[in-house]
């Protein structure tokens, strides 16, 4: 949440009150505060005038905290045990005798894809060695595959639509592991205020600011971040053209948001992963027309195959552009940039609270305005995950 300025305190204890009779009240000075279109008989200086310029920026003291809760955290309980794969042509033995004999040339099958996760029902360990069975008479060996732990990042719920653009912070190409705000915009004055911000905390985004071919972005009284940190969510309660109800999705590709509405307000928004270039996720207005509480997802687009993929018991699938999707994915150690064959990638309890949300044949708005996702059918087929 967001945490509260220390300038107020300053400019209250170093500023006196002025005392004067009542027939010069007109020339007495305010109260500290904020006063936009003052009509009363004193005079808006010092720290009322400091407090009502930040108001009339967006900027109020102490800071409103943003209105989101964090949904339950149970929705993040993965409804499968996940490992992956790692190497190619990994195989699959049919019993457990001949995983323990590990010999390649008896294995019944082999999964042949690059990028590979498989959901397993149990673990066995037999004299210190490991083994996954993945189905029936489908076991694999611990040296084939490692278990991997889901993220459980979540969004957040919303009571009421908030007042103006609000954000997350994204620190994964962060070498110090934090975001730190400068006073000025731009990246010619090491202006840096100290003020360090954590991968994931949520922010209001008071105004942007344009310098070279970058945009900064206002997150407090003379604080800037570069928009690469900031994955912002901008909320507009007006339906997209075509959408016939008070309900629907609106996927925004370049900040990697999805925001959800429901009888025209905004009740959740989170972090997303969208298809990456040639696999963007295509613009548009869609409907939800298939969920699946689980599904497996394996496809190639490129001749030899080396972008082959192939995923076990995909959760909480919701389909609406051929083959492109709203799913949890267990496999993203990140969210926030584009990486998927262009579905939409959540959190695993993200994806679970919009699938419990969501109804066939809601609406799934995806566009992206810096205009430079294609629009163009040609570019696109089926889709993948």
């Amino acid at each position: 949440m967001l945490k509260p300025y220390y300038l107020i305190p300053i400019l209250l204890i170093t500023f006196l009150l002025v005392s004067v009779s009542p027939a010069h009240a007109a020339e007495s000075v305010c109260l500290p505060g904020a006063y936009p279109n003052i009509t009363s008989d004193c005079l808006p200086s010092g720290p009322a005038q400091v407090l009502t310029d930040l108001a009339e920026n967006g900027f109020t003291f102490p800071v409103a905290p943003i209105a989101a809760r964090s949904p339950d955290v149970n929705l993040t309980i993965v409804p499968s045990l996940y490992a992956q794969v790692r190497e190619r042509n990994a195989p699959v033995y049919g019993t457990l005798e001949d995983a323990i004999t590990g010999k390649y040339n008896a294995a019944a099958s082999y999964i042949d894809s690059a990028f590979s996760y498989i959901s397993y029902y149990q673990d066995t360990v037999v004299d210190g060695a490991r083994f996954y069975e993945i189905d029936t008479n489908a076991w694999m060996t611990a040296n084939d595959v490692i278990r991997v732990t889901p993220p459980r990042f979540q969004g957040y719920t919303f009571s009421s639509t908030p007042a103006q653009t609000f954000g997350w912070v994204l620190t994964y190409l962060s070498q110090s592991g934090y975001a730190e705000t400068k006073r000025t915009p731009g990246d010619a004055n090491p202006d840096y205020t100290g003020h360090q911000l954590n991968n994931h905390d949520l922010i209001w985004v008071y105004g942007t600011a344009t310098i070279g071919e970058s945009e900064w972005y206002l997150v407090g009284p003379d604080e800037w971040l570069p928009e690469s940190v900031v994955a912002r969510v901008i909320p507009n309660t007006t339906p997209p053209e075509g959408v016939t109800t008070g309900r629907w999705m609106e996927v925004n590709l370049f900040e990697q948001t999805i925001a959800v509405y429901d009888n025209y307000e905004l009740v959740f928004a989170t972090l997303i992963a969208s298809g990456s270039d040639p696999f963007w996720t295509r613009p548009g207005l869609f409907q939800v027309y298939e969920k699946l509480d689980t599904t497996p997802m394996r496809g190639s687009f490129e001749a030899d195959r080396s972008d082959a993929y192939y995923l076990e018991d995909v959760p909480w699938t919701m389909y609406f552009d051929q083959r492109r999707a709203l799913h949890g994915a267990y496999w993203r150690a990140n969210l926030g940039f584009p990486q998927s064959h262009g579905c939409v990638n959540l959190a695993i309890g993200d994806a679970r609270w919009l699938f419990d949300w969501a109804e066939l044949g809601d609406w799934v708005y995806v566009w992206d305005p810096s205009g430079k996702t294609p629009t163009d059918p040609e570019f696109y087929g089926e889709g993948g995950a």
